[in-house]
């Protein structure tokens, strides 16, 4: 079984004094959202092995800032693959993880999200907003298997729905 989450970058900061969008950094709200989501993961037990980001400035900040509020390390990669990405190169990226990984975690952006994890799962997220986390489930030995349609959307949840749960970390 593999388990891959699909974590999009916090909210970003148009108002950021930044040269170009790879650099653009995550707002407040971004950061308070990365961090209930990285608690959120650490709560339910559902820590990644290992992650794969989107190089962006926002990603990197999203990862970093939910892996320390949820206690949870591994390694990190950082590919500028990820930035502004096909859903095939983004499947690409995933099959050559190491079958040593049992859960991967990928960080990066919209719309590429929204349309990876239809096509991974066959199930269509209506709303996927920042910082939003989805989990698909494959039943697969190694990650060079996962296929169109192979996995299974496990859940999704996004800050403002554990905000309204009252999930605090």
């Amino acid at each position: 079984m593999r388990t891959l989450l699909v974590f999009r970058h916090g909210k970003s900061d148009w108002g950021a004094d930044y040269d170009r969008d790879h650099n653009r950094p995550i707002a407040k709200r971004g950061r308070r959202a990365s961090k209930l989501m990285g608690k959120y993961l650490g709560s339910i037990d559902s820590i990644p092995e290992q992650v794969l980001t989107s190089s962006a400035t926002r990603a990197r900040q999203t990862v970093e800032l939910a892996s320390e509020a949820g206690r949870w390390e591994c390694p990190v990669r950082v590919t500028e693959q990820l930035y502004g990405a096909s859903v095939d190169a983004v499947i690409d990226e995933i099959r050559s993880e190491s079958d040593s990984t049992g859960t991967l975690l990928i960080a990066g952006h919209e719309p590429t999200w929204s349309s990876l994890i239809r096509a991974l799962s066959g199930r269509s997220i209506s709303h996927f907003p920042t910082a939003a986390i989805a989990c698909i489930e494959f039943d697969v030995d190694r990650w060079s298997e996962i296929d169109y349609e192979s996995g299974r959307l496990a859940w999704h949840v996004t800050p403002k729905q554990l905000k309204r749960e009252g999930f605090e970390g």
